[in-house]
């Protein structure tokens, strides 16, 4: 079997999401929101940028019992979430806009979103829109990207075979700034007693080839080599894992597979 066919690259974008990302890196996270805010059966939630669903998915598998809502503006992923489950509610729309009425959830999720949001301000703010008193947010967002070697290191490895632009969308994932901001934003929005923790946990891919075949191919960085052959598809991927793995301390390419830290910053909020 080659490398090409144990991924299986004939799905979709937002299908070879789920399938990788997903399991390796986001379902992480999500059990990890979950497991602060810690929804009760029969409270209604809302997962905002939900993409193909796995917070509300695994809330579901946790047995919850109530409204549950995942929204996102991108309805390929959206068709994902669809085809995995039937048991949350899921919706197109933007989270500058969410197209609920005030009041209509008591928490509000938000996994991994916030910093692909155009206005930031204004997401957080209808996320308190639509909390009812006593609601409660928990969100999580990527703290800057030197702060995960993986991320760092192929972002490095990007500028240097594919040009200086080419790092700018894997870049974009992570914020510049610190928690205490991000905190900022929230109590702005409206929000009180807020606790912002800055989390580190540990990702792991089979290799550093995987991990860069996943970026270049189920993101949409796969922009960057839409234009190559096959050949050439598997020549730039291979030559970027090879200075990705050359950037990385020894202790994280154990047995051949790729371990690392990821850092993000966890919000748990609520409203008065």
């Amino acid at each position: 079997m080659t490398v090409h066919d144990h991924w299986q690259m004939d799905a979709s974008a937002p299908e070879l999401y789920e399938r990788y990302l997903v399991p390796a890196i986001t379902s992480v996270w999500a059990d990890d929101l979950l497991d602060r805010i810690e929804p009760a059966k029969g409270e209604s939630v809302l997962d905002v940028a939900c993409g193909t669903g796995v917070v509300a998915r695994r809330l579901a598998e946790r047995g919850h019992v109530g409204k549950l809502v995942g929204v996102d503006l991108n309805g390929a992923m959206l068709a994902v979430a669809r085809a995995k489950s039937s048991d949350v509610k899921w919706t197109e729309g933007s989270a500058l806009d969410l197209p609920f009425a005030s009041r209509s959830f008591e928490v509000v999720l938000c996994q991994l979103g916030l910093q692909f949001f155009p206005d930031r301000p204004q997401a957080l703010r209808e996320m308190a829109r639509v909390l009812r008193p006593s609601g409660r947010l928990g969100l999580s967002v990527y703290s800057a990207i030197e702060h995960t070697p993986a991320a760092h290191a192929f972002v490095q490895a990007l500028d240097k075979f594919l040009g200086a632009e080419s790092s700018r969308t894997k870049r974009a994932e992570h914020l510049s700034c610190g928690a205490a901001e991000v905190g900022s934003w929230v109590r702005q929005a409206g929000f009180d007693r807020v606790d912002v923790e800055t989390v580190t946990k540990q990702i792991s891919f089979p290799s550093s080839l995987d991990y860069v075949r996943f970026q270049l191919t189920a993101t949409p960085m796969a922009a960057l080599l839409k234009g190559e052959d096959d050949i050439a598809r598997e020549r730039i991927i291979a030559a970027v894992a090879d200075d990705v793995v050359g950037r990385m301390d020894s202790s994280m390419l154990a047995n051949g597979r790729l371990t690392f830290p990821q850092e993000s910053f966890v919000v748990v909020a609520s409203l008065r």
